[in-house]
């Protein structure tokens, strides 16, 4: 096992010093980042198992790396108030592949790039909310916050955060 050394940099703009550790550094250089978010079903929300439209809710994960594959297993992604989905099974992206990560009930295929949530709550609030997506380290894959009104321009209740 290769150890490699902890860096740490301070830059000083003006009076403020501002100290980068490298778990910082490691959230923008993450392969795995939220591509977008389905946060509002289309039609009127309704949370029920049998008949509800929580499986139109999704979140979309890509792998952006050119040659590592990734196994999603302990990734976890959260909202602002605490709901979490922890990733608990082996799920592997192939370098430009992604999964959805849907409301409701259904059978997670890797063939089909689909993980169900298993919960038939909605997660994603439609005014706005703020997406947390985590390393099985605990460190931060990536995050992004959506309003309804600042992010979603043409009103399809679906944001794109990264191509």
């Amino acid at each position: 096992m290769r150890k490699h050394p902890v860096i740490a940099a301070a830059v000083t703009v003006g009076a403020l010093a501002v100290v980068v550790t490298p778990a910082q550094a490691a959230e923008y250089q993450s392969a795995l980042k939220i591509r977008g978010v389905q946060y509002d079903a289309p039609g009127s929300d309704s949370n029920n198992c049998a008949t509800g439209n929580t499986d139109e809710e999704y979140l979309t994960i890509k792998n952006y790396s050119s040659s590592a594959t990734i196994n999603l297993k302990n990734y976890l992604v959260e909202d602002a108030t605490g709901n979490r989905f922890l990733f608990t099974a082996n799920h592997y992206l192939q370098p430009g592949d992604y999964v959805k990560l849907r409301g409701g009930n259904g059978t997670d295929s890797e063939g089909r790039n689909v993980v169900y949530r298993d919960n038939c709550n909605f997660m994603w609030n439609n005014p706005g909310d703020t997406i947390y997506f985590y390393k099985p380290s605990g460190s931060r894959s990536d995050v992004h916050k959506y309003t309804k009104s600042g992010s979603d321009s043409d009103g399809n209740g679906y944001i794109r955060f990264h191509s």
